[in-house]
């Protein structure tokens, strides 16, 4: 579990300079929207963003998924579940489709 917060953490830093591609975070396809700060959204999209491999993109949105589901909870509040993976593109083979 320390190596992911490592991971995330490092990733935190470096997201602007990873920032590119046309995927936009939002309200609508980003679990725990209304319970980040505005720059822990820009981080979470710059994050994303720069994932090249399916692996090290799946473990960020599962630990962010973890983060706002104890944020959520200490505000007594419920996440919508589902939507989409937002790492399935880079699962092997997935340009090909």
């Amino acid at each position: 579990m320390k190596r992911m917060q490592l991971l995330i953490v490092a990733l935190l830093f470096a997201g602007p300079a990873l920032a590119r591609g046309p995927w936009h975070a939002s309200e609508k396809n980003t679990r725990g929207w209304k319970l980040m700060t505005p720059e822990e959204r820009i981080e979470h999209q710059s994050a994303i963003r720069g994932f090249k491999k399916y692996e090290d993109c799946h473990a960020y949105q599962l630990e962010h998924h973890r983060l706002m589901e104890a944020r959520a909870k200490q505000r007594g509040l419920a996440l919508a579940a589902g939507g989409r993976d937002i790492c399935d593109h880079l699962k092997p083979g997935a340009n090909s489709r």
